[in-house]
C-alpha cells in the first residue's frame, strides 16, 4: 500500500451559526456558516463591532468595602 503524494486534511464537525446544520470545515480555521450560508451571507454588508470605550483619565477610584458591616448580618448561624 503506497501513501506517498497523499495529503491529510484535518476536518472537524461544526454547526452552522446561521441554519443549525452540521458541516465538516477544515480544522483550525474560524469559519462559522456552511458552504451554501456562506455565499448568502457574503451578500449582506459586513458587521461593524462596536469598539470598547476608553478610559480618558488614568485616575483610579478607591472603593471602599461594606463587607465587614454585612458581615454583622450574616455571622450568625441559620434558623438554629
Amino acid at each position: 500500500m503506497q501513501m506517498e503524494g497523499l495529503e491529510i486534511v484535518r476536518l472537524e464537525l461544526k454547526y452552522c451559526e446561521r441554519c443549525g446544520g452540521l458541516w465538516m470545515r477544515t480544522w483550525g480555521t474560524d469559519d462559522v456558516y456552511c458552504p451554501s450560508c456562506a455565499a448568502q451571507m457574503s451578500d449582506l454588508p459586513a458587521v461593524r463591532r462596536k469598539r470598547k470605550p476608553l478610559l480618558l483619565v488614568s485616575d483610579r477610584v478607591e472603593i471602599k468595602s461594606q463587607c465587614d458591616e454585612l458581615s454583622l448580618f450574616c455571622s450568625e448561624g441559620g434558623n438554629a
